[in-house]
């Protein structure tokens, strides 16, 4: 009490000079004592006192570039956080990421969990033992397979509305489609076409592939999709007919996935007992919000799904019910929920961001977006369904090395995933790190090593592909992630890619109304484009 009474009677100066005691004790001594050895590595004075500087460099969107200008200035190893380590070094890939070292995700997934951990989050190696185990099957080359019709019948409906725009950008007229501004001139409709990617990525995989059912964004021109008021109560009624009657509300999904990226990811770069006080800050705030909405998506189409038994259609819900880890035991309800949860993140937004890539450089750069024509043209020859095959296009080179080198300069996941240093230490290019030390290896700088892609490393260009050293490139390519841990959708991704792109590019030609326009992007998790406005009209095919 007397202690108590002290503190409450002190003034201004005596609690500035109690606080800053505090900051040296929290930030100071740590760096000083160096428990991990890594003061010798250079940063921003900042980072290496403190991490609130990627606390405030994740919250602004641009994490990716911030670290990447880091290494461009001190080289291979940078400190990022006092104990967080960036290494710039491909070949490090293996030794951080790779099968057998022992490495453990960091606590940086942990303000990623809402329903329960999943495959993504969890930090077990036990846990994600057992829920790979039970997921992987589903994304087999074999299984993958059986969801083509699915991708290619929003195709199809996506190219429905597509036609459209088209129509009116022939006829030269102006006006509003959905929730995008459209307008015709020239012969073309100039619109944005991000928006329509983010429908086509939700109703494949958040809506018919997870769920059963599309949310209907394409039908619909809008990005909505129901929520569950009360997960308890969306969750007690689970499989039962009475899921047909939750409360639902109708947020925008895209929006909201957005939002809680953002929010984890900067969430999760403080140290956990920060957590709480930051959560209270109105930016982090709506961020929770967005957590819980997100979560209630999966929560009210899972629900929705399970109410109807007798839906025998195969998509990705019915696979994992199916699913047993090696004891023969099932997921249980909150666990089937989180890992739908987690197909619904993962395989929208990847899709979306990697398409909408893919089309801005390609109406960039013309010359290539050609090229690419003349190969599908060549390999469709005859064929007058609108929507192509994956057998079809699954070995066309430049297909391929079109869809590689966008992957290449814009990965979704281009930042450094974090990873515990385990019992016994770790060597990693030639600097050994005590367990516990925190290292990463950013996969937007090393897709930007000019030692393994040239010196050109920023332009667009697929033909690189066909030029560069095989082992090295294969080695350094890294938008999937890399060892236990890397993405398990990742054929499923590869399908809906190459029947995506193929398609739409024999379909349409795209290009820039100013040749000089820059994509725009934001970095929560993953990192995604702002927008991408374009002019498009068919082709004469």
């Amino acid at each position: 009490m007397l202690l108590l009474d002290r503190l409450v009677g002190l003034d201004l100066v005596s609690w500035t000079l109690v606080g800053l005691s505090v900051v040296l004790l929290v930030h100071l001594v740590p760096y000083l004592f160096d428990p991990h050895a890594i003061r010798k590595y250079p940063g921003p004075l900042l980072a290496r006192l403190s991490d609130i500087w990627l606390g405030w460099v994740a919250a602004h969107g641009h994490r990716s570039e911030r670290v990447h200008e880091l290494h461009q200035k001190y080289g291979t190893f940078v400190r990022i956080a006092p104990n967080h380590l960036s290494i710039s070094d491909p070949d490090a890939l293996q030794v951080v990421y790779g099968h057998g070292t022992g490495t453990l995700k960091s606590n940086f997934y942990d303000a990623f969990v809402s329903i329960q951990r999943g495959l993504f989050n969890t930090r077990s190696r036990p846990q994600h033992a057992r829920k790979r185990k039970i997921v992987s099957h589903i994304f087999s080359q074999k299984s993958v397979l059986e969801f083509e019709p699915h991708v290619r019948t929003h195709l199809a409906l996506l190219f429905k509305q597509w036609d459209k725009l088209c129509e009116g950008g022939v006829k030269g007229l102006s006006g509003e489609e959905g929730e995008g501004g459209w307008r015709g001139r020239e012969g073309r409709v100039w619109y944005d076409c991000l928006p329509w990617y983010n429908y086509l990525a939700f109703d494949i995989i958040a809506g018919d592939l997870a769920f059963g059912s599309s949310f209907g964004m394409l039908v619909a021109c809008k990005d909505s999709a129901p929520v569950a008021v009360s997960h308890k109560a969306a969750m007690a009624a689970y499989g039962d007919s009475a899921a047909r009657d939750i409360e639902i509300q109708h947020f925008p999904a895209v929006q909201v996935l957005n939002d809680r990226g953002e929010y984890s990811a900067s969430l999760g770069v403080l140290p956990p007992h920060w957590r709480p006080l930051a959560k209270r800050i109105p930016w982090f705030s709506k961020g929770n919000q967005a957590v819980q909405r997100l979560a209630g998506i999966a929560v009210a189409a899972v629900a929705q799904r399970l109410a109807n038994p007798e839906n025998d259609r195969v998509d990705l819900l019915a696979k994992l019910q199916d699913g047993r880890d090696d004891n023969g035991d099932p997921m249980g309800r909150e666990e089937l929920t989180a890992e739908a949860l987690t197909q619904l993140i993962a395989g929208s937004d990847t899709t979306s961001n990697s398409s909408c890539a893919i089309t801005y450089h390609l109406a960039r750069n013309p010359h290539v977006q050609r090229k690419l024509q003349d190969e599908l043209d060549q390999a469709l020859a005859g064929d007058d369904d609108p929507v192509a095959t994956y057998e079809s296009v699954k070995r066309l080179p430049y297909l391929e090395t079109v869809i590689n080198e966008a992957l290449r300069i814009h990965s979704t996941s281009g930042i450094g995933l974090p990873r515990l240093v385990p019992e016994g230490g770790l060597t990693v290019c030639g600097k050994f790190f005590p367990e516990g030390t925190v290292l990463s290896v950013p996969t937007y700088t090393i897709h930007r090593d000019a030692s393994v892609w040239g010196e050109d490393v920023e332009a667009f260009r697929p033909e690189r592909w066909f030029e560069q050293d095989k082992v090295a490139v294969q080695k350094t390519f890294n938008p999937f992630s890399f060892g236990p841990r890397s993405c398990v959708g990742r054929n499923l991704a590869s399908l809906e890619l190459l029947v995506i792109v193929a398609s739409i590019f024999r379909r349409y030609e795209f290009v820039l109304e100013d040749p000089e326009y820059e994509l725009e992007t934001r970095e929560g998790f993953l990192r995604k484009p702002v927008e991408c406005k374009v002019g498009m009209r068919r082709r004469n095919v």
